[in-house]
């Protein structure tokens, strides 16, 4: 008789633990698109809806105390590591799956792009997409999800 109320509390818990991974927030390793190398980390913070990234640690020890040479903004010289990429990405209000609004850095090459994100794959992978202008003129890199 007293099951019902332990199985409803126990499919709260896990209901609530799924949709706490469906968010971008937590921690990502960053792949390479083009060696397919394991890049960094990036960890993802929301604070009053807005979600920011940063760079919390480069993979490579030869790139570890690498430098934004090519930002043209207030990270200009600045080290990569500690760096925040991702600003302004808000919850898209048509598509609760949805992360836009922002921007996103390319430390390579010092640009910055709109961002969307998606996390896919039951939260265990995140789409990034930088583009210019719409979505289509991009291109994405998946993330896969530490914690």
């Amino acid at each position: 008789m007293h099951k019902k109320p332990l199985i409803s509390a126990a499919l709260l818990v896990a209901g609530g633990a799924a949709f706490a991974q469906a968010t971008p927030v937590g921690l990502w390793k960053t792949i390479d698109d083009e060696t397919k190398a394991e890049k960094s980390y990036v960890r993802v913070v929301e604070a009053g809806g807005v979600v920011t990234a940063k760079v919390e640690k480069i993979l490579d020890p030869a790139k570890a105390d690498a430098k934004c040479d090519k930002c043209s903004d207030d990270r200009k010289d600045q080290p990569i590591q500690g760096m925040t990429i991702v600003k302004g990405v808000k919850a898209n209000a048509d598509d609760k799956g949805l992360w836009d609004g922002g921007e996103i850095l390319d430390p390579n090459n010092g640009k910055t792009y709109k961002v969307r994100m998606k996390p896919i794959d039951g939260g265990k992978k995140l789409e990034v997409r930088g583009y210019i202008g719409a979505p289509l003129l991009g291109r994405t890199q998946t993330w896969i999800r530490i914690e």
